[in-house]
């Protein structure tokens, strides 16, 4: 099973190893690939067909409570993203000698930004090692990265008019083109591809590091921030590639997911790590245009 590094193989182990032989009985009838003589032995052991257990509530993973869920997951990190824009708010001059008009944005809400920051993290964590909380805490984490990305935005749309809207549209255009190519089955998670798209994370994950650490020493590097270095450029094309990739394994868990009949919890625990892999897309696309606008 092909994951990305939010939707673990681990967790995915572990949820299918809590299921019951009932379930697993219904999921071969469901994929047409138990036998007569198997499904007639589980009659005899189980006293007839069995059937999902109470404490699931009979449910299982499924491609519209997975849409679902990220549904309400996005509608949550819009609002708050709308109230991380208000933070900031613009005002308009003109220079009395020139008559151009200028913007200059007013509002300190770093203070919010950091501890939004570090409770997006810690539900990531939390939602990565514990899916059963997904979702609660998937909720917390959409709530809290949505006021960063509201101010994040609303920073860039000031420096680069209606950059926001080509981020977005970029981002949906992107989501659209690796569904397409992951139902025609151009893409598929072998176990090759995985290993590639996960071994690349991690790397651009390391020169994230790399990056953040020389700026806190105020040594520029060439490709942090938003310099419009050739080397940036190429660097912030390459991590859209990666993230876009990563979307594959999303989309590869959630099918998996839902022809095993994982229970329903883990629609939310799919939603999540969608989530995040669309944020991370829309973040470094942001930084591509602005990259490319400079």
């Amino acid at each position: 099973m092909s994951r990305n590094p939010i939707l673990t193989q681990k967790a995915f182990d572990e949820v299918a190893a809590e299921r019951s032989p009932a379930e697993e009985w219904q999921n071969a009838q469901d994929l047409g690939a138990t036998s007569a003589a198997t499904a007639a032995g589980v009659d005899a052991v189980m006293g007839g067909r069995p059937t999902v257990p109470a404490a699931t509530g009979g449910k299982v993973m499924s491609l519209g409570g997975v849409a679902a869920a990220t549904a309400v997951m996005f509608a949550v990190l819009l609002a708050t993203a709308t109230w991380g824009w208000s933070l900031i708010s613009v005002t308009k001059s003109v220079d009395p000698v020139t008559g151009a008009e200028t913007f200059s944005a007013q509002g300190n809400p770093w203070g919010y930004v950091v501890v939004a920051a570090i409770v997006a993290l810690v539900a990531a964590l939390v939602t990565a090692f514990k899916p059963k909380l997904a979702r609660f805490t998937g909720l917390v984490y959409a709530a809290a990265e949505g006021v960063v990305l509201g101010v994040v935005s609303h920073l860039y749309d000031l420096q680069f008019d209606g950059i926001v809207v080509q981020a977005v549209l970029g981002t949906l255009g992107v989501f659209v083109v690796m569904l397409a190519l992951f139902g025609l089955r151009v893409l598929r998670a072998t176990p090759r591809f995985t290993k590639g798209v996960v071994a690349a994370t991690f790397g651009v994950f390391f020169i994230y590091l790399i990056g953040f650490v020389a700026s806190l020493f105020g040594v520029d590097l060439g490709f942090w921030g938003t310099s419009g270095s050739p080397l940036g450029i190429i660097i912030s094309v390459v991590v859209c590639i990666v993230a876009a990739l990563n979307l594959i394994l999303d989309f590869e868990f959630i099918e998996q997911g839902t022809k095993q009949g994982l229970p329903a919890y883990m629609d939310w625990y799919a939603g999540f790590g969608l989530m995040v892999t669309l944020v991370w897309l829309y973040l470094e696309m942001l930084r591509l245009l602005a990259r490319l606008r400079n």
